[in-house]
């Protein structure tokens, strides 16, 4: 194979091969920076079985599952404990049901919220006669949830504000929401706070219950301005049975709202899956929400995370509004793909022409370089005895320039090199 033949195919696969090297490097930079490709399971910590937020979950399993999305459903005795979880990278936990005044954002810092969802009203209930003042709870039994429950944080902590509960006088349990309800119907215990939603079979089940009262939050105006992550409500009377008139007056209610909280790594599109399954559950009335209330771009305790800001303002990205979900990462992926792709090809592509050039000018420059050593020891000599000796390698080194090749914008450059070999000759030939 000729010389510059072989050069040439030496050249081109040196160029392929640095090519190769950095987009494989630019491709991996993008995956490990910019993690194109979401999780195919993820896991939700859910308040027990029973609980509003619980079947909350189970719904957007089912949502998730219509894109290929594995949710699996964690258990735990409540948003206490959920947060304890979410906030463990190690456990595995990526979302929960949070309700506000549980954390900050200085204790949580890797979580955000992708925004609030409901209304989880303070429930008392009591067994026999309605309780006002807590000199009526001596000896009483009072369920204030489990330990590493949002009802038993929050009752704890401002229902003993007001009197309602006292931990010298009466005896506090510590039920789960389904057994402390059965519980007080059966007259085994005495009142029961729970804090979850209007829709729970468990709160439902009490409201319409004869013997069973709900009592009125008292200065609840106070307490909204004491803890800025309460609302008040007011349940109307007969709402829960027009019938028997269930309740039989306005009860006034404290209730934080519930968001959906998330890890802060937790992949963009499956943010965007879990903003879409959220528009879908809680957008419709209630008793308490108007229509397209919820789900709503609030930060209670807990920054809102960009994507759920993007998502408020503008929806869910177009591909994954347009095309299957799968499909629309996988053309998510490949524009990822050819960023590094793009940005290591276009460089080389601008440069290479020049390098190009360079290399085989720089050959041309080695001959031009013989040739004036060349000259030199013919100057230095000044004796006619090896003038011959002098052209025969001057013949030589015009033999090699003939022989070289370089590309058209050079050859220019190639024809002046052997003019001057050839005037080089004359001289040594006079």
């Amino acid at each position: 194979m000729p010389s510059h033949k072989l050069l040439r195919r030496t050249s081109v696969l040196i160029a392929l091969l640095c090519t190769v090297v950095l987009t494989s490097l630019g491709i991996w930079l993008a995956f490990s920076l910019l993690q194109p490709t979401p999780p195919r399971s993820v896991a939700m910590a859910t308040d027990p079985d029973g609980s509003f937020n619980a079947e909350v979950g189970k719904r957007y399993r089912e949502i998730l599952a219509r894109s290929g999305i594995e949710l699996r459903l964690v258990p735990t005795a409540g948003a206490v404990e959920s947060l304890a979880r979410l906030k463990d990278p190690k456990a595995g936990i990526s979302m929960a049901i949070i309700p506000g005044g549980i954390t900050t954002q200085r204790d949580s810092p890797r979580l955000v919220s992708l925004g609030t969802l409901f209304y989880e009203p303070l429930w008392f209930f009591s067994s026999g006669h309605l309780i006002e003042k807590h000199e009526e709870l001596g000896g009483l039994r009072i369920s204030i949830g489990p330990e590493g429950s949002a009802s038993r944080a929050l009752s704890t902590e401002f229902l003993a504000r007001v009197g309602i509960i006292n931990q010298k006088s009466a005896k506090l349990l510590s039920l789960a929401p389904n057994e402390s309800a059965l519980k007080l119907l059966s007259g085994e215990i005495d009142a029961a706070v729970l804090l979850d939603a209007w829709e729970t079979p468990g709160v439902q089940k009490l409201l319409t219950a004869q013997g069973v009262n709900l009592a009125d939050i008292r200065r609840a105006d106070a307490f909204v301005a004491l803890y800025p992550y309460l609302n008040k409500l007011v349940l109307p009377a007969g709402v829960a049975d027009m019938a028997t008139n269930r309740p039989p007056t306005d009860i006034v209610l404290v209730a934080p709202k519930a968001s959906l909280v998330v890890r802060n790594d937790l992949h963009p599109a499956i943010q965007y899956l879990l903003l879409d399954a959220a528009s879908q559950i809680h957008s419709g009335p209630g008793v308490f929400r108007t229509a397209g209330q919820f789900p709503a771009s609030e930060s209670i305790d807990l920054p809102l995370s960009g994507y759920a800001r993007q998502f408020y303002k503008t929806g869910s990205p177009f591909l994954q509004r347009n095309l299957p979900f799968w499909l629309a990462v996988l053309i998510q992926q490949s524009l990822v793909l050819l960023i590094p792709i793009a940005g290591v090809l276009y460089p080389l592509l601008r440069i290479s022409p020049k390098v190009f050039v360079w290399f085989q000018k720089r050959r041309v420059f080695k001959f031009y370089s013989e040739l004036k050593q060349l000259e030199e020891e013919l100057a230095s000599t000044g004796s006619r005895k090896n003038v011959k000796d002098y052209i025969e390698r001057l013949d030589i080194l015009e033999d090699r320039a003939g022989r070289l090749w370089v590309p058209p914008s050079l050859r220019p450059v190639l024809y002046d090199l052997r003019s001057h070999i050839s005037l080089v000759r004359d001289q040594c030939q006079k």
